[in-house]
């Protein structure tokens, strides 16, 4: 802050060359960036500075009392009592709208250009180093940034959030502490044609906390799915969950060819998912997480992305398809619509906001995040077409959809996780269904890795049958997100998927049971690796009979201990 030099209006009223009676009016303090100068005169006609302030603040000035100084007009302001100093004319306006006169910003975080800020449209990318029109804004913040402009992209007119913009093309083409960062991800090997890892943006996110939805320092977590015998006997779950440390609870919304409730995000956008959703489960959903906020607990509902065959059927043209026929392309059993296509991206997001408004979710998780897996011959033999219309990689496309996502349901008051398989904490490679681990965790604000013991290969990580090794697989696994972690300028809090099931019998028939010894080993694998965010449980029944032979895992406070084993 530059020095501050102070001027009773007597003195201020010496200079009158451009004005001669006082006329005191409210203005406001104007400016094409976010800050505005103010100056001070001497007896002799010298301008000084003296001190910048935020743009946007009401001031009185004497409009009156003009002075010219080499054709340049100041005004006298009182910026709060007893502190007066000139104002350049051009600073001051009527309107809080006028504060804004910037007519051009350059993009340097590639967003979504939304066309319609209610139902989250969008109509177009702005991207890196490109010059936008601005013809517009929607509110300022305390700091003087605009939250959202509208700006002009040729034929499109739309609105970009201020923080992804700047005010002149060279700071737009810079990238993020380049002499730290960019080392790091263009070592990444684009092996399975996930996409480069330097094609991503790493500036630092600005981190949300909602002053009436607290996101616990651990969530440990119970899922359940939308049975009505478990969503429908949410007074038994609660009842165990209170003789647990358990604090939070994860419901599906929507699951691949299992939707919840009638939703009218479904109805508008997904006809067929609505159709199968269930009658009478939006009163269940209402009692549920009502009853939940009620005890204490906190909420999450869960959505899968993009694995969704009741979406393709109603709107093949956002589908993967095959190139030879056009026909939507079957992959595992079901259709993938493309993580490329924003009509998808508006789906999902419309759906989670429906979600938070309807029920009060404090957090949404998105599963599914991500392109096929096992697709690289299918890639190779350019059989299937992602219509990519932005020219993406797919790692891009991903971190773009969180972003996207992030800011859509921060704007209605709840958090976003993002589920990613075990193997996106792996060194060296980005993934090739889209998954880089420091993209995503830069962005959302809590990243849910999945390394099911079972899923591990004989021999990962030197364990010989990992899957009944919990601990030494997970402790393993954490150190690696670490890894992960240390190159993610704003990393996301890390909460884990475990598994919560018996080892598959085609994995091997003597695997582990996975009852409360077992978890705890997982959970304390975790802990000791430094993944202090918590765990959510995977076991698609839900069965609270499993849960109950698992509860001495559950009750354990491993925040707590590992704070109290780190002198934290």
């Amino acid at each position: 802050m530059k020095k501050i030099v102070l001027y009773t209006f007597l003195a201020a009223t010496l200079f009158t060359a451009c004005g001669g009676k006082d006329i005191i009016e409210e203005r406001y303090l104007a400016s094409s960036t976010t800050e505005v100068t103010l100056y001070s005169i001497d007896e002799n006609g010298v301008v000084s500075v003296a001190q910048d302030v935020v743009r946007g603040r009401k001031v009185k000035a004497n409009i009156g009392k003009g002075v010219k100084v080499e054709k340049q007009t100041y005004f006298p302001v009182e910026l709060t009592r007893k502190q007066y100093f000139y104002a350049k004319e051009q600073s001051l306006v009527t309107t809080p709208k006028g504060v804004v006169k910037e007519r051009e910003m350059w993009v340097r975080t590639p967003a979504s250009i939304i066309t319609d800020c209610e139902t989250s449209l969008i109509g177009g990318l702005a991207d890196k180093g490109e010059k936008l029109a601005v013809i517009d804004f929607d509110s300022l913040r305390g700091d003087g940034r605009v939250n959202r402009y509208k700006v002009k992209q040729g034929k499109v007119e739309g609105y970009v959030y201020g923080k992804y913009l700047v005010f002149n093309q060279e700071e737009s083409l810079k990238r993020y502490k380049a002499e730290q960062y960019d080392k790091v991800h263009k070592a990444i090997k684009n092996t399975f044609g996930g996409g480069e890892a330097f094609g991503c943006d790493f500036y630092p996110t600005e981190r949300v906390v909602f002053e009436k939805n607290k996101m616990p320092e651990a969530c440990y977590s119970l899922y359940l799915n939308i049975s009505p015998s478990v969503l429908g006997n949410i007074e038994s779950y609660i009842a165990y969950a209170k003789q647990t440390k358990i604090n939070t609870f994860v419901i599906d919304i929507k699951d691949n060819e299992c939707p919840g409730y009638k939703a009218e995000a479904m109805a508008k956008y997904s006809p067929t998912n609505h159709r199968y959703a269930s009658k009478g489960k939006e009163e269940l959903y209402t009692k549920a997480v009502k009853r939940l906020h009620e005890e204490g607990f906190y909420v999450v509902g869960r959505i899968t992305c993009f694995k969704d065959s009741h979406l393709v059927k109603d709107h093949p043209e956002v589908a993967i398809t095959e190139k030879a026929t056009g026909k939507p392309f079957k992959h595992n059993k079901a259709y993938w619509p493309s993580p490329y296509d924003r009509k998808v991206w508006q789906f999902n997001v419309e759906l989670a906001k429906e979600a938070v408004r309807k029920f009060g979710f404090n957090e949404i998780n998105f599963d599914y995040v991500r392109f096929p897996d096992r697709l690289t011959k299918v890639e190779k033999n350019n059989i299937i077409d992602y219509h990519n219309k932005y020219n993406e990689s797919k790692v891009q496309a991903i971190q773009r959809f969180v972003q996207y996502a992030c800011d859509e349901i921060h704007a209605v008051g709840a958090y976003v996780s993002v589920d990613v398989f075990g193997e996106a904490a792996n060194p060296g490679y980005t993934t090739a269904y889209g998954q880089y681990w420091p993209a995503i965790s830069n962005v959302c604000d809590a990243i849910c890795g999945m390394p099911y013991p079972d899923h591990f290969s004989n021999g990962y990580y030197g364990i010989q049958k990992p899957w009944n090794h919990p601990y030494e697989l997970l402790k393993a696994w954490g150190e690696r997100v670490q890894g992960r972690q240390a190159v993610t300028p704003t990393p996301a809090a890390v909460r884990t998927w475990i598994q919560a099931y018996p080892v598959m019998r085609h994995v091997d028939r003597n695997g582990l049971r996975y009852d409360a010894a077992d978890v705890e080993k997982e959970i304390r694998g975790l802990y000791d690796a430094g993944l202090t965010g918590g765990y959510t449980t995977w076991h698609s029944g839900s069965n609270l009979d499993k849960y109950k032979a698992q509860k001495g895992a559950f009750c354990i406070d491993y925040l707590k201990e590992w704070k109290k084993k780190n002198n934290r």
